[in-house]
Formats: C-alpha cells, structure tokens, sequence
C-alpha cells in the first residue's frame, strides 16, 4: 500500500477539493467522509468508495473495514500530512473518497405503509444532517428534501447525522413535483404549520401513507404546500415561546407517527 508524504500529490489535492469546494463535488459527482463509522454506514447503504486514506499510525486498526474494500484504492498518509487534510482535527483516522448516488424523485419507492420526511429548502447542513438522525432512528422509511438549497453531501451534514444521512432513500426536487408525486401515489400531505384550523400533532393519528412535512425556521412552508396540504399539525408550545428548532419539531413528528402506527 502506498504511502502519501505531500499535500501536493494528486490524490490528495483531489481529496482537499472535495472537501472544500461544493462545485467540485458536484462536477465530479464524489463526495468525501470521514469517519470509520460513517464510512460503515456508507457501505451498508449501498455508496461505492473509491478510495481511503488512512493515518499511518492506524496500521491494524482497520482490517476488518478494509476487507470489504476488495476494489478500492488503498493509501496511507503521514501524521503532519493526514492532519492538514482532516476537518475533524485528526480525531478520525481514516477518509474515504465516494462516489454520490442519483436522487431523482421518480426512483423513490413508497408503498401503502410507507412514512416519510420532507424537509422543504433546508439551508444549514447541521440542521440536515440532524434530521437525518432522528429520521433513521425513528424508522422513517424516507426522505424527500423538496427545493434543495445546499449541497447534500457537505461534510458537515455528514458530520451530524454521524454518516445516517447514508441510510436512507432519498429523493430532491422542485416542491409542486414532490406534490404532484404525493397526489399520485395518495400519500397524505401533513404540514407543521401554525393555523387556526390546525390538529394538535398528538391527536392525529397518522394514517399510512402520509408525508410529514417541515418548513425552514426562519420563514416556515411555502404558501403552496398550505394550500395542498390534507392536514396542518401543530406542536403546542408555551405562550412565551413562538418557535422550535426544525429537527426538534420534525423529532416530535417522526416518533409521534411511528408511536401511533405500533413501530416501536
């Protein structure tokens, strides 16, 4: 296995490109992670990497991951070199090259049990890769990012879902094709949106197909998944109080509708 001693070589400017330019991650259609654990969950969802890079003191430590690697371009990397390109100040020792998986909304599959997530033009890659989290704990059978805005793969998105956002299948596009797509397939619309005619998110019961629908923080849904929407929830909150965190909201959503459909 190769050993990689500048920050000059190819392989690695290629790799500190991905890592900072979100126009090279998408003209190259890769990706990078960093982490052994999100780099498993990358795997198990069906991501195929190109190549690792691994610190040179991490001689044994990961054998086991390697061996599922049989195709993938091996190298490691000196200490001071390793620590220029990490983002996570080297608490990691191995990063991995990917290649970025298709997202179109006529590949998701949904059935007649099927609950969803659709976050509409989310901005902050925290906030994303958060929900990506709580979504693959509550056993969300998808996601749906209506009007995207950032770029999916940004490694902080990656960061905070701690590599779930891998895990899920998920589909992007103009939020009246995510409608027209719902309608289609009759999977009810369920909107967070402070109404007058709005149910208490716990009085709803959920029922399968449907698509909980989160807005951004800031400016909440746009006026056309209102006036489309089958059912606007709301969350009560103290009197002082006039908002929530997005992923805490969609949290509340998610685990409420698996509670009522017996998924846990």
């Amino acid at each position: 296995m190769k050993t990689l001693s500048s920050i000059q070589n190819p392989e690695l400017k290629k790799l500190r490109l991905l890592f900072q330019k979100s126009r090279e991650r998408k003209k190259q259609k890769r990706f990078v992670i960093e982490g052994e654990r999100e780099i498993q969950k990358a795997i198990k969802g069906g991501y195929r990497l190109e190549s690792v890079f691994m610190h040179e003191s991490a001689t044994d430590d990961f054998n086991s991951l390697l061996d599922l690697l049989k195709d993938t371009s091996k190298y490691w990397i000196q200490a001071g070199v390793f620590e220029k390109l990490s983002i996570r100040s080297g608490s990691e020792k191995i990063i991995a090259i990917a290649q970025n998986k298709s997202h179109e909304l006529a590949a998701l599959k949904l059935d007649k049990t099927s609950i969803i997530l659709i976050i509409e033009a989310p901005e902050k890659p925290g906030n994303i890769g958060a929900l990506y989290r709580t979504a693959a704990a509550s056993k969300m059978d998808a996601v749906i990012i209506a009007n995207p805005k950032t770029d999916f793969y940004n490694p902080n998105s990656i960061r905070s879902s701690l590599g779930s956002l891998f895990l899920l299948p998920t589909a992007m596009a103009p939020s009246d094709e995510v409608i027209a797509f719902l309608k289609e397939r009759k999977v009810s619309i369920l909107t967070a949106a402070i109404d007058p005619n709005a149910m208490a998110y716990d009085q709803f019961h959920y029922p399968p197909p449907c698509a909980l629908v989160m807005g951004t923080e800031s400016t909440g849904l746009d006026q056309l998944w209102l006036e489309k929407t089958d059912q606007n929830l709301i969350i009560p909150m103290a009197d002082e109080v006039d908002s929530l965190n997005l992923s805490v909201s969609a949290g509340i959503l998610m685990y409420e509708s698996q509670r009522k459909n017996n998924r846990f």
